[in-house]
């Protein structure tokens, strides 16, 4: 099963992160952890993730101060506080600091799903470019209408860029999605792409490559 949605989890207890970890690949979703806001900061600025699930009680930068961060700096994506602070204050400050959701620990993993789910499903599945749509749940890429056929490793390289679109995207991150990396193989993948699809993804000498913004 290919991780449908990308999720950062930001917590230091690493038995509840494990546990979050496994339940949550389980169901589909590609699993990143840091255990304090520092790292979770790294991370959201080396990868595009779809949602947040955040602790706030966390080492050096608390989930509040790091959701802050990343709203100030334009970033939108959907966020969870998962937290042992029931007061109304904290969950006041939670939601001023841009967050969607606000959970209390104990939580139920089924209403936690149900939850990602249905914020989830608020984005669409098809994810549309100029002419071109790929219907994430069934895998399946159109353009103007017509089906297109592509291996399933340029439909992830595809799928990463149009995630990305605007942005420059690392060819260390397209390597992770291949079984044998190479710059020449990469640049094959790319080739038949553009050809297929015709669409503009600029080579940026030394970095990767970048699809134009639509």
């Amino acid at each position: 099963m290919n991780p449908m949605f990308k999720i950062l989890i930001l917590e230091d207890d690493t038995i509840l992160a494990a546990s979050l970890e496994a339940l949550l690949e389980d169901e589909g979703y590609e699993i990143s952890i840091a255990k304090d806001g520092n790292e979770a900061l790294e991370l959201s600025f080396e990868n595009s993730f779809d949602i947040f699930l955040l602790d706030v009680n966390v080492p050096f930068l608390n989930g509040f101060d790091f959701l802050k961060q990343l709203r100030e700096s334009g970033d939108e994506t959907p966020a969870f506080f998962i937290t042992a602070l029931h007061d109304t204050a904290s969950l006041s400050r939670g939601f001023d600091s841009g967050c969607d959701d606000y959970i209390k620990k104990p939580f139920d993993f089924d209403e936690l799903l149900i939850r990602l789910n249905a914020k989830l499903n608020l984005k669409s599945h098809i994810l549309k470019y100029r002419d071109i749509s790929f219907d994430i749940k069934t895998d399946q890429i159109t353009r103007n209408g017509t089906n297109i056929n592509m291996q399933q490793i340029e439909k992830q390289i595809l799928l990463h860029f149009l995630k990305n679109s605007g942005k420059i995207v690392d060819k260390n991150s397209l390597f992770e999605l291949m079984e044998k990396p190479t710059d020449l193989a990469l640049r094959v993948h790319i080739s038949k792409i553009k050809k297929l699809l015709g669409i503009p993804i600029q080579n940026i000498r030394s970095i990767g490559y970048q699809l134009e913004k639509a």
